[in-house]
C-alpha cells in the first residue's frame, strides 16, 4: 500500500483514473447501516456465495452450456473477491486517511475485525461530465459525471456476469439445464428396433387403405 485515500492517478487522461479510496463493502461504494450492517452484509455475502458455489456445481453436473457457466462464475468470482476484503482487510492493515499511508500487517494490530474491514476501490471511469438542466427537481443546474461510482475488479466481474445473464437469458434457458437437445447422436441403438417397427406398422397400414380404395373393374365389359 502506498497511496493515500483520494490519492489518484490518470491512465488515459481524465477518463480513466485509479483513485484509491475505501468502502463498507458493498458495490460501487455504497454503504449499509454502520457496524452491524456491515456485519449483516457479509453474513449474508457467505450465505450467497455458498448457494452460488452450489448452483455453479450443479449447473457443470448437468452439462449445462458454456455461456451460462462463464455468467455465474464470474459473479461467484466477484463475490468472493469482496468478501475476502471484507473479512481480511481490516485485520492485516491499519487505518489509512487523507493524510497516511496503511501499513501492512502493524504492530498494534489491524484497524478492524473479522468481517468489519473495507472493500478498497480504485478503477474511475468519468466518461461524461457536465451540468443538470435547471428544470430538473432536485439535482437541476448541479454537477452531473457518468459514470460516477468508484468500483473494483470484483464488481466489474458481478456487473458483467448479471449483464450477460439478462442479455443472453432466451440462450442460455431455450431448454431446461442439462436435456440434450434432440437430434441423430441421442436416439439410443434401443430406440432403433421401435422405430423401424412403428413404420413398417404405418407403411402396411397406407397400403391396405391403398388397396381398398381402388375402383373396382367390371369383367363383364369386356
Amino acid at each position: 500500500m502506498n497511496m493515500t485515500i483520494g490519492q489518484e492517478f490518470h491512465i488515459f487522461d481524465n477518463w480513466f483514473i485509479i483513485h484509491f479510496t475505501e468502502n463498507e463493502g458493498m458495490a460501487f461504494g455504497l454503504s449499509f447501516g454502520g457496524e452491524f450492517g456491515k456485519l449483516a452484509l457479509s453474513l449474508f455475502r457467505i450465505i450467497a456465495i455458498v448457494a452460488i458455489a452450489w448452483y455453479l456445481n450443479d449447473l457443470i453436473k448437468k452439462k449445462a452450456g458454456t455461456g451460462v457457466v462463464l455468467s455465474i462464475s464470474l459473479i461467484l468470482a466477484g463475490a468472493i473477491g469482496n468478501i475476502l476484503d471484507s473479512a481480511f482487510y481490516g485485520m492485516i492493515f491499519s487505518f489509512s486517511s487523507f493524510h497516511t499511508v496503511a501499513e501492512l500487517f502493524p504492530e498494534a494490530g489491524g484497524y478492524g475485525t473479522f468481517l468489519h474491514g473495507k472493500v478498497v476501490d480504485m478503477l474511475y471511469f468519468p466518461l461524461i461530465e457536465g451540468h443538470y438542466p435547471d428544470w430538473i427537481p432536485f439535482w437541476g443546474g448541479s454537477d452531473f459525471i457518468f459514470f460516477r461510482p468508484v468500483f473494483n475488479i470484483a464488481d466489474s466481474s458481478i456487473t458483467v456476469g448479471v449483464f450477460l445473464l439478462i442479455i443472453f437469458q432466451r440462450k442460455f434457458f431455450a431448454r431446461p439445464i442439462g436435456e440434450e437437445p434432440l437430434n441423430e447422436e441421442n436416439v439410443s441403438m434401443e430406440d432403433i428396433p421401435a422405430q423401424e417397427e412403428q413404420t413398417e406398422l404405418t407403411s402396411d397400414t397406407v397400403l391396405e387403405e391403398n388397396e381398398t380404395g381402388l375402383p373396382q373393374t367390371d369383367s363383364s365389359k369386356e
